[in-house]
């Protein structure tokens, strides 16, 4: 018999003090607040009157710059709405969702100034391509990975955006224009001034532009087929898919209104500010879109956009009030990370999982019973040995320019091995890696220009600073997952790119030529071919470690957290100081690398650690394989070394690595080059395993039984035919 159960006396007590506080709680709110449908626009202005609040008592600024800030968050919002719905329907972040309005919209700004096309006439051109171009994206390329890891479809939108950067920068040629123009006259000559501010044509056409834009978008999704089906598709797939919807076509509709909407924003917005060409991705207006559909959770287009307009109207009094627009960065982040943090566990969308962000399957180790044969000993030990001696004869025919930029490449591999242990391992997404770089940049400039300490502790010290800002940066994972953590590194990068490592704020942020002293006291660095050896022996210590770490407990914990949360924490493991524990190791990780870059540029470069290049190194790793340390140094080889070792006359393969060649690749190979590495290491374990004839079920698992298993003999076999017998 329990005796731990609650007397009855007790829990009577106990029942009665929760109904006492319900009723409470219920007689001490508004009797309107009752009503689901009032309370739920109650939630939306409280949003709004928060933020609006904030601004007032940190940055006041006048009525004026209030309604300019309006008008720039419902531009904001129209963006927001698309990357929402393309979140809902495919489950990825759009990160072309800028350039896929900015194309149209640069062919309409070209029509007005080029051949001066009246202006409506120009926008319904505008509204035919963008429905064009948006069938086109989700038909011809979309639509080709829409079984792939979500992970991959992200990253092909980072190449699709490269792709449609390069058409916007491509069509002012078609009209005898060297230089694409930036905005277009009003169509109307009239103006109002709300102080400070005067609000020309252009202003007035978006202030009535995005209400009527949104009252027909609210309307499609209410009362026409395919917005319900839109709505249904977005829901569960899956089941609209049993209950008869053509999911696929659908998702053509999402993309086509997606489009539609970032090509009326940015059409507007280039009237009023100008167009940013090739400025879209990353910090530009699509991070500002991201954090107000990730405040609205992806699926509540009035929160989306209350939250746009607010975060619209800090950004211009935050200008207004200190004049240094990149104070709106920090502030940006702040603002994501409280608006996330605040929301209730039970608000998070149940789209949100961590099994839609699973980037790569786990690389099998060699199976036990093949390990210790002679044959695959051998193998192993050759591709080792092939692998170091090459990597320490490369300065022998590389010129002294050329070994720099191998030092580069080894650089961003210590970089790519920090994201396999924090994405690839624990499933941590981040977006922001290169913020961690830069830190440990200028820290580790720090202690060896201004300290006067030896390169090697210099590293170690920018280790150790990145990893404790990666644990603070980190504690919000322990609440956020998935795109939210996405989005939150990508606001910590901006954030950190403009305003934590910039030395207008921070004096000690290093400026002047950083010297290269000798390590460890003795062992000279200043020329290429020494700071080369220099990089590798700190890549050979990373990968030692991160081995080491991949099979101890820690790594074993970090990606059973990974794979399933629930289960770890009933085994007793902590999940959150695994989670923090993969922040620490990332950043020690990423800072190291940072330490060594600073170095090999002998100077602080503050564009080297902007988010689109946290992008790019996201990509790198991504192509190589997530989950694969080898994979990781060969994403860096194939992104970085094309455009960098190619002659000229090849200098055309570089395109691989970006825009069409990398939506290319990953179409081809959408596990990642690892995966061919580890596809022809399995074909010759087979053939030993043939050949040994040994039955190894982890190789043939993945296999039709009519292509191996009936080949497989051996004492297995024979022992079962003779206790037949």
């Amino acid at each position: 018999m329990r005796t731990d159960a609650p007397r009855p006396a007790v829990a009577t007590l106990e029942s009665g003090r929760l109904l006492a506080a319900a009723d409470t709680e219920r007689h001490s709110r508004p009797r309107f607040l009752d009503n689901p449908t009032v309370r739920k626009w109650f939630d939306r202005f409280a949003l709004f009157g928060a933020l609006y609040l904030v601004q007032q008592l940190l940055w006041p600024a006048p009525l004026g710059v209030l309604v300019q800030g309006s008008v720039v968050g419902g531009l904001t919002a129209l963006i927001a709405f698309g990357v929402a719905l393309v979140y809902r329907s495919n489950r990825v972040i759009n990160f072309a969702q800028g350039d896929l309005g900015g194309a149209p919209a640069t062919l309409a700004i070209l029509l007005i100034v080029g051949p001066q096309w009246p202006f409506f006439v120009a926008m319904a051109v505008a509204v035919v391509a963008a429905i064009a171009l948006g069938a086109l994206v989700e038909f011809a390329l979309i639509r080709r990975f829409f079984r792939a890891p979500r992970l991959i479809l992200t990253v092909v939108t980072i190449g699709l955006a490269q792709i449609l950067a390069s058409m916007e920068l491509m069509l002012p040629r078609f009209f005898d224009l060297t230089v694409p123009p930036q905005s277009f006259p009003s169509p109307f000559d009239f103006s109002f001034t709300i102080d400070p501010i005067v609000f020309r044509g252009n202003d007035v056409i978006a202030m009535l532009a995005v209400p009527v834009a949104i009252g027909a978008l609210l309307a499609f999704f209410r009362y026409t087929h395919i917005g319900i089906a839109v709505r249904a598709s977005a829901e569960s797939a899956d089941r609209a898919a049993l209950l008869g919807v053509p999911v696929k076509r659908i998702h053509t509709y999402v993309w086509v209104i997606a489009t539609l909407l970032a090509t009326v924003a940015m059409v507007l917005r280039a009237g009023i500010f100008g167009l940013p060409i090739g400025a879209v991705l990353g910090p530009g207006i699509l991070l500002r879109a991201l954090a107000a559909a990730v405040i609205g959770r992806m699926e509540n287009l009035p929160v989306i956009f209350f939250a746009a307009v607010g975060l619209g109207v800090i950004e211009q009094a935050v200008l207004w009030d200190t004049g240094k627009g990149l104070l709106a960065d920090p502030i940006l982040f702040v603002v994501v990370i409280g608006a996330l943090l605040l929301q209730r566990r039970g608000q998070t969308p149940r789209t949100d999982e961590a099994s839609s962000w699973e980037a790569a399957k786990e690389v099998r180790p060699v199976p036990r019973e093949l390990v210790a044969l002679p044959e695959v000993r051998r193998a192993t030990r050759l591709l080792k040995v092939a692998g170091v001696v090459a990597a320490l004869s490369l300065p022998l025919w590389l010129s002294e320019s050329r070994t720099s930029l191998a030092a580069a490449v080894v650089i961003f591999g210590i970089i790519g091995l920090s994201l396999v242990v924090l994405t690839g391992w624990a499933g941590q997404i981040s977006l922001g890696q290169m913020a961690f770089v830069g830190i440990g940049a200028a820290v580790g400039a720090w202690v060896t220009n201004v300290a006067g300490l030896d390169v090697v502790i210099g590293v170690l010290v920018a280790g150790a600073a990145g990893a404790a800002v990666a644990v603070v940066v980190g504690l919000p994972a322990l609440r956020l997952r998935g795109l939210f953590l996405a989005v939150a590194t990508l606001a910590f990068a901006l954030a950190t790119s403009s305003y934590l490592l910039n030395s207008e704020f921070f004096a000690w942020i290093p400026t002047d030529r950083i010297q290269r002293g000798p390590a460890l006291d003795r062992v000279s660095i200043m020329s290429e071919t020494r700071f080369y050896y220099f990089a590798l022996t700190g890549l050979a210590v990373a990968l030692i470690a991160v081995r080491g770490l991949r099979n101890s407990r820690t790594g074993r914990a970090l990606v059973a957290t990974r794979e399933n949360e629930r289960a770890v924490q009933a085994a007793g493991v902590n999940a959150a100081r695994a989670k923090l524990t993969a922040f620490a190791i990332s950043g020690f990780l990423a800072a190291y690398a940072g330490a060594f870059l600073v170095h090999h540029q002998q100077g602080f470069l503050l564009s080297s650690f902007d988010p689109a290049e946290s992008l790019r190194v996201f990509t790198m790793v991504v192509i190589g394989g997530l989950g694969s340390v080898p994979g990781a140094l060969l994403g860096a080889a194939f992104v970085l070394a094309p455009g960098w070792f190619l002659p000229s006359d090849l200098r055309f393969l570089n395109y691989l690595t970006s825009g069409a060649g990398l939506v290319l690749v990953l179409m081809l190979l959408p596990g990642g080059l690892g995966s061919v590495m580890y596809a022809a290491r399995d074909r010759f374990l087979r053939r030993v395993a043939r050949r040994r004839g040994l039955i190894v079920p982890s190789l043939v698992a993945d296999l039709r039984a009519s292509d191996d298993v009936p080949s497989v003999a051996g004492p297995m076999s024979e022992n079962r035919e003779g206790s037949t017998r």
